[in-house]
């Protein structure tokens, strides 16, 4: 086995066929520019349709995001809106199912969901996560188990988790 590079990186990836999903990440008071940077990265990664970032959230052109980011904020559709249930109630409209990434009452398992074609995916602050208003505004909520010590991942650790999961969870190989 060797490393694939250039033109030979390229060829490889292009055989694997993203699967059927159109997905959005919003963005509810993630404070720091690391976890929206990374954010914009997975979200290049899994070719989002879309970023909404919401409340305290930095927005581009911030250097650390950029930086993170590796630039994505230029290549990926991004909004600010105050409140993220304002978004959720627009993209409901537009036929999307919502689901906030937190540990809440009634929420399951994300590899037990079956995604539906049009997902959002939700995650909240560093210290607080999603709030109230916010959940109550998501058809569902999904959680990552934590088996150790510590209750969480990083924000954008566990965005990435849950995107690549419902993305693939689609994909007919």
């Amino acid at each position: 086995m060797k490393t694939l590079v250039g033109k030979a990186l390229v060829d490889f990836l292009r055989q694997v066929r993203r699967p059927e999903m159109d997905l959005v990440f919003i963005l509810q008071d993630v404070e720091d520019p690391v976890n929206v940077g990374a954010a914009f990265r997975i979200g290049d990664a899994c070719e989002v349709r879309q970023i909404i970032l919401t409340g305290v959230s930095p927005v581009p052109p911030h250097p650390t995001i950029a930086g993170i980011g590796r630039g994505t904020h230029r290549r990926i559709e991004w909004s600010y809106t105050k409140f993220a249930s304002d978004a959720i109630t627009t993209l409901k409209s537009q036929g999307y199912t919502s689901y906030a990434i937190e540990i809440a009452s009634g929420a399951q398992p994300y590899y037990a969901v079956t995604y539906p074609e049009k997902v959002c995916l939700i995650v909240g602050n560093e210290y607080h996560g999603v709030t109230r208003r916010t959940l109550d505004a998501c058809d569902a909520a999904i959680f990552l188990p934590m088996y150790g010590k510590i209750e969480s991942l990083n924000v954008h650790v566990a965005l990435g988790i849950a995107a690549y999961h419902a993305l693939h969870s689609r994909a007919q190989w």
